[in-house]
């Protein structure tokens, strides 16, 4: 959808979704490898207004083929933001499988990967209240898209991951509960 055709609600979903990137995942540095992009505005922020999982596949089949095409200079990665489809936690983890099927159907394994948020994500294993899901909790469901070559390069700089993953946990955990409701509310109020 260009910003042409973005209704007033898609771009609110734009602006927290951004304000999240900011303050929680660079602010924090949950994630070392988003603020380059963000500097360097090559993320596309894009909304479905799909309110069933087979219309949101159809927005992530074109949201490929739109990374795909893209010049990545211009275009590194994109936010497939869906605020009315796959709200149940569940459900989403679900769809994942479908996502992961249409990188398949479009042959783009090897070339572009999906990673997941949800505002109620939950690691398999961690109690729902367990602060270290908050690493992949943002203020909607949404899919991002990333280009293999960008992971290569980030691991390359990172090559332990483990780390960072454990470095995230501490850092959520030491914030707590309130901590972290401070800071969606923030997000969420602009």
């Amino acid at each position: 959808m260009s910003n042409a055709e973005l209704t007033p609600e898609d771009q609110a979903a734009i602006d927290e979704t951004r304000r999240w990137l900011t303050q929680i995942v660079i602010g924090l540095e949950l994630c070392p490898f988003a603020k380059p992009v963000h500097v360097k505005d090559q993320i596309r922020y894009s909304v479905s207004g799909a309110e069933s999982p087979e219309t949101l596949l159809e927005d992530l089949l074109s949201e490929l083929t739109h990374l795909r095409n893209a010049d990545p200079i211009a275009l590194d990665t994109t936010l497939l933001i869906h605020p009315h489809a796959l709200l149940n936690f569940l459900d989403y983890n679900d769809f994942l499988a479908v996502a992961d099927a249409a990188l398949t159907e479009l042959e783009l394994d090897g070339e572009l990967q999906i990673a997941s948020f949800h505002p109620d994500y939950r690691y398999a294993g961690n109690a729902v209240d367990d602060l270290a899901n908050c690493v992949t909790r943002s203020p909607y469901p949404m899919l991002h898209l990333l280009r293999e070559v960008s992971v290569d390069r980030a691991v390359a700089v990172f090559p332990d991951a483990s780390l960072i993953v454990d470095k995230n946990k501490h850092t959520l955990r030491a914030l707590g509960r309130s901590g972290w409701q401070r800071l969606m509310t923030r997000v969420s109020a602009g």
